[in-house]
């Protein structure tokens, strides 16, 4: 039987995402079990990551379990020329199970397609990135009281944002409605655009963030990524399309919140970190506590 994956969000039904919301709230009260004692989970991470692989790694070594790996390409044997093919069908050898984290747009489904153990995607090009969406539901949830009938308003590079396109497809289950805030050249692909038509759901594009920040629940930032452009004039046209400041925030809702997949450059000033509407940090902690319910899940342990 073929083991079950992580690789995009709509692998998991409506019923199993609240499932691993709940086991997060469980695990953030008591994060310390021996859960995955003897098991070992590899992170496999040929791109940079900081919080990603930290949080995976901390979220198995809480449960009792290993973790072996790398943290950049170039100290494993695809330097010398070994396939993604051959790397998996290695490593599935001596682990439970595989997170990892490709350049490439479709390699974590084609790891999954080959492995003999579940395999997470920790994010793959501009594709998808499920884990971080599931934190985020945690978090707007955690906040906001409830998924449901909210107003998310996406900033910045909507176009290669991997978070942003996984997040829109999750909540887009919840009656959202969304606000794209992007400069012509970062707009949100067709593609969602078009899956939102599709199930009757509104969104409004616009490159003026005062124009809809105060309607917001969650305002959703994200950094412009230097390494998705290929012309590194394009990216310095448009990489401060965006900065948020403190002042900007004192007629929004409330309850509203900020998040952020992070890391940030310039586009949230720090004198925002101070505000109670700053949840970035504590957005980042809640991917512990996710990333713990997602493997147990995928191992059949909770």
């Amino acid at each position: 039987m073929k083991p079950r994956s992580l690789v995009s969000i709509d692998d998991l039904s409506t019923e199993e995402i609240i499932k691993i919301l709940r086991l997060a709230a469980d695990f953030e009260k008591d994060p310390i079990r021996d859960i995955l004692s003897g098991k070992v989970v590899a992170t496999l991470f040929f791109e940079p990551s900081t919080r990603t692989r930290l949080s995976f790694e901390s979220a198995v070594n809480k449960l009792g379990g290993k973790v072996i790996g790398f943290t950049d390409s170039s100290s494993s044997s695809v330097t010398k020329g070994e396939t993604l093919n051959d790397t998996i069908r290695t490593v599935n050898n001596y682990v439970d199970l595989i997170v990892m984290r490709h350049p490439i747009e479709g390699s974590a489904r084609y790891a999954s397609e080959i492995s003999t153990v579940p395999v997470i995607n920790a994010g793959d090009g501009a594709n998808q990135h499920p884990t971080q969406t599931l934190l985020d539901l945690y978090s707007i949830q955690k906040t906001q009281g409830s998924l449901e009938n909210l107003n998310i308003c996406m900033v910045g590079d909507l176009k290669y944002g991997r978070t942003v396109h996984s997040l829109l497809m999750a909540m887009s289950r919840w009656k959202t409605s969304f606000n794209f805030v992007a400069p012509e050249e970062l707009r949100m692909p067709d593609e969602y655009k078009l899956y939102l038509r599709n199930l009757g759901l509104e969104y409004y594009e616009t490159a003026d963030l005062n124009e809809v920040i105060n309607m917001a629940d969650i305002v959703y930032m994200t950094r412009v990524q230097h390494e998705r452009f290929s012309d590194p004039m394009e990216y310095e046209k448009v990489k401060n399309a965006y900065v948020l400041h403190d002042h900007m925030l004192s007629e929004t809702k409330p309850g509203m919140k900020i998040l952020h997949p992070l890391p940030r450059v310039n586009e949230i000033n720090t004198d925002v970190d101070s505000n109670e509407k700053a949840y970035y940090f504590e957005q980042a902690l809640n991917g512990v506590f996710t990333r713990q319910a997602i493997i147990c899940t995928l191992l059949g342990l909770k």
